[in-house]
């Protein structure tokens, strides 16, 4: 199944190309706009590209015909990364993971513990003299950010116990995702990092090859980790952003009036997905609670941010171009808290 999905993204790819080369990606005078992203048609991320297709094709309907793509129906997110890249697709969601491959200053959002409040984050990620330094710095590789989705904080939940302590983990295997930077973090936190892949959690979980994950509440419900899972505790040791990026030379060739209507475009994108976000979290802990067993606990969160203050230091001391940046982070922590 693997070796099939590779071959049909790498078709899907070359006959995405063949139709920009040949102008076949356009519609008698319309140019068809290809976003892509990884999640479900009820997802508050896909929720807001489709108010950003209804907007576009609004104001320039007689021009532009969107057309987004959820579930990978273009490939992996780091296949459609690289189809971004080359122009064969226009837009596509990536993590903050996959970007941290084009521009080392993306790390900063992998660290433990960055953010004081969801308020602290969610201000952050609207200053722009902080997020361009991030957004504009992929324009060499062919593609920059146009902007961010909410993903929420990502918490620990376990199937035997809860999390109140950096000491419950001890012992515990926990899936990661796949960065150095979340493996030294359970190695600071006293438990046993294990790098997968999401889509293999469920079974891993299942299987007890793993003891529990870190994730946002939408894992317990959307992927079914709360049927095993019992325990959800909220050190919120993470709020890692996804992006929306855009090619590059598709934005640099668009007239500065239609350029103009896009950048109101990612503006409704960011808007209509946090709402969604908001709501879509509460249906979540709603029904792991109700329906699923899922007991959610909020523990102090002090020990564990002092666990993980030395990854900071290591972090900053080996890239310190992003400095300044965390130190704009501190004043909106300090600020908001």
């Amino acid at each position: 199944m693997k070796v099939f999905k590779k071959i049909l993204t790498a078709a899907l790819a070359s006959a995405l190309c063949f139709g920009v080369l040949t102008g076949c990606g356009s519609t008698e005078s319309k140019r068809i706009i290809r976003i892509g992203h990884n999640q479900s048609q009820e997802h508050p991320t896909h929720i807001g590209l489709l108010a950003f297709e209804e907007f576009i094709e609004e104001k320039l309907g007689d021009k532009y015909d969107v057309e987004v793509y959820p579930s990978e129906l273009l490939g992996s997110q780091t296949d459609m990364v690289q189809l971004t890249q080359t122009g064969a697709i226009d837009f596509c969601v990536a993590s903050n993971a996959i970007l941290e491959t084009f521009s080392k200053n993306y790390e900063i959002f992998n660290l433990p513990y960055l953010f004081a409040s969801s308020e602290s984050y969610h201000a952050v990620m609207d200053d722009t003299e902080i997020t361009d330094q991030l957004f504009k710095s992929t324009e060499k590789a062919g593609f920059e950010s146009v902007t961010w989705l909410d993903a929420g904080t990502r918490n620990f939940y376990t199937v035997s116990k809860p999390i109140e302590s950096p000491e419950d983990l001890k012992g515990l295997k926990i899936r990661v995702q796949q960065s150095p930077t979340n493996v030294e973090m359970m190695r600071l936190l006293g438990g046993s990092a294990t790098p997968m892949g999401f889509g293999e959690v469920y079974t891993a979980l299942q299987s007890k090859i793993i003891d529990g994950a870190e994730n946002n509440e939408l894992a317990l419900t959307d992927n079914g980790h709360g049927e095993v899972c019992k325990y959800y505790s909220y050190d919120m040791h993470q709020m890692v952003p996804d992006i929306l990026i855009g090619n590059y030379s598709f934005l640099s060739d668009l007239q500065e009036d239609e350029r103009e209507i896009f950048e109101e475009g990612f503006k409704l994108i960011n808007q209509v997905q946090r709402e969604e976000w908001t709501s879509a979290v509460e249906a979540a802990k709603d029904r792991a609670q109700n329906e699923m067993g899922v007991t959610f606990n909020y523990p102090d969160q002090q020990p564990f941010v002092d666990a993980c203050a030395p990854l900071h230091e290591s972090v900053l001391e080996g890239n310190p171009d992003i400095v300044p940046i965390y130190e704009a982070i501190q004043e909106y922590n300090e600020k908001l808290g």
